[in-house]
């Protein structure tokens, strides 16, 4: 194998890639082999003709797809070794030379990783973020709480209020004949949650358990059912039962029961002390975002597009392995959606070469700063990478080679880059007209 490199713009490079005949020829053997199976020719049992006498009749070119096919990955693979050069995608191959008894010829077009050119990455003024929190947010967190441990009560003295639970059951009526999808069951309607069409929650407040109602609604124009757009309906409804949601007291009682503390007084200080420690932590990303974000505004890179392709590829492959753990196929999803291959990656496109940028620069910074990830850094990393996984430390190492390692190290460098960058950075506090924004809300 030989090779030689031709670099084109955009961080591309084209290697064309020289297979000799002798090892075209071994190719053109394993395709031979894979195949004669399936051929027969008269006089011979299926698979046992002469390999000349095939290619006699047919031509050699008939083994050319899968011989080009054994020969590339060995091919490439070894030249892109051999090359030094920093490849960030797949690459695009084109045939050159094909014949038999004669060198094989091949292209293999790459995208390079850009050298990244840093602006100012030290002292980058951001604002200033207090770690506060006031009465309000402690109140509103106590308030999920109780939301979370509420009860639903049964109501027998009065009827149907906002915020009631009507149970119900209903069938719709579209020019006196019932639709699809338009009857229900012991279905739960929370009143003011706006969930069915029109004026349907509010012709139920003040009617009672045991009334049958009939509630007028018309479609809108804007409606998902071609049929039923813009059409007047008829529901019939029965109140099955009406319920309430009831929350906890706010006593000591309460703060028993939903913490380790025996009076409200103090869940309410823990409460305050795990919101700090929250908007601690969220101050310190917000603070690393705003960095991060001016550092790579003020870089400058040249990014191939095949690598943003892969980028992508991998964005989309990522997504669609979360919606599968929700239990929808991302063909489902498509078809829900109304969206197409195309466009999913067209949506994904900005985030790809956003996440590609970010990365770039702050791999930069690392260089320019020399920082580097230690081998306890990496050490620790494995071991955490045990205790998230459930395994012993030794069977990740087993599992973990050189190029894993050095991955690893890197991603430490990068963050370790990252608090680098929030060290140098300059707090300023906010404009006034911005501080008064948040004051007011």
């Amino acid at each position: 194998m030989s090779y030689t490199v031709e670099n084109l713009e955009k961080n591309m490079a084209k290697l064309t890639i020289t297979v000799s005949a002798a090892d075209f020829e071994a190719a053109m053997e394993r395709s031979w082999n894979k195949n004669k199976k399936n051929i027969s020719l008269q006089g011979f049992r299926r698979g046992k003709a002469p390999r000349k006498m095939v290619e006699k009749l047919y031509g050699p070119e008939i083994f050319y797809e899968d011989a080009a096919n054994f020969a590339i990955p060995d091919a490439y693979d070894e030249a892109a070794r051999e090359c030094g050069l920093d490849i960030v995608s797949r690459p695009e191959i084109d045939v050159v030379e094909i014949e038999k008894g004669k060198e094989f010829v091949f292209t293999a077009t790459v995208a390079l990783k850009p050298e990244v050119e840093l602006g100012e990455y030290k002292g980058i003024e951001i604002e200033k973020k207090e770690v506060k929190v006031m009465a309000a947010d402690v109140n509103a967190e106590i308030d999920r709480v109780r939301e979370q441990n509420s009860r639903m009560i049964t109501i027998e003295d009065r009827g149907i209020k906002k915020d009631d639970t009507a149970v119900i059951d209903f069938e719709g009526f579209v020019d006196g004949e019932p639709f699809q999808g338009g009857k229900g069951e012991d279905y739960s309607l929370v009143i003011g949650s706006h969930s069915f069409i029109d004026t349907f929650e509010d012709q139920l407040v003040g009617k009672k358990t045991g009334d049958e109602v009939e509630v007028n609604v018309t479609f809108p124009e804007e409606y998902h059912e071609e049929s039923l757009k813009g059409k007047p309906a008829v529901f019939k409804v029965k109140i099955k039962d009406i319920r309430k949601k009831e929350l906890p007291k706010l006593d000591d009682e309460f703060a028993s029961e939903v913490s380790e503390f025996e009076t409200l007084k103090e869940y309410k200080a823990s409460v305050k002390k795990m919101l700090t420690e929250r908007r601690r932590e969220e101050v310190k990303r917000e603070k690393e975002a705003e960095v991060v974000e001016k550092v790579v505004e003020k870089a400058k890179a040249d990014i191939p597009e095949p690598m943003i392709d892969g980028q992508v590829q991998q964005m989309v492959q990522e997504f669609s392995a979360r919606i599968q753990q929700q239990g929808i196929p991302l063909e489902q999803y498509m078809q829900m959606t109304g969206m197409t291959p195309d466009t999913l990656m067209a949506q994904m496109r900005p985030e790809a070469e956003k996440r590609i940028r970010t990365r770039l620069t702050l791999e930069a910074v690392v260089k320019a700063e020399k920082i580097k990830a230690t081998a306890k850094d990496v050490e620790k990393e494995i071991e955490n990478m045990a205790s998230m996984y459930q395994m012993e430390v030794d069977k990740v190492k087993e599992m973990i080679g050189e190029a894993e390692k050095e991955q690893i190290s890197m991603d430490m460098a990068v963050q370790k880059a990252v608090e680098f960058l929030v060290k140098q950075a300059v707090e300023v506090e906010p404009k006034k007209e911005e501080k008064e924004k948040k004051e007011d809300k």
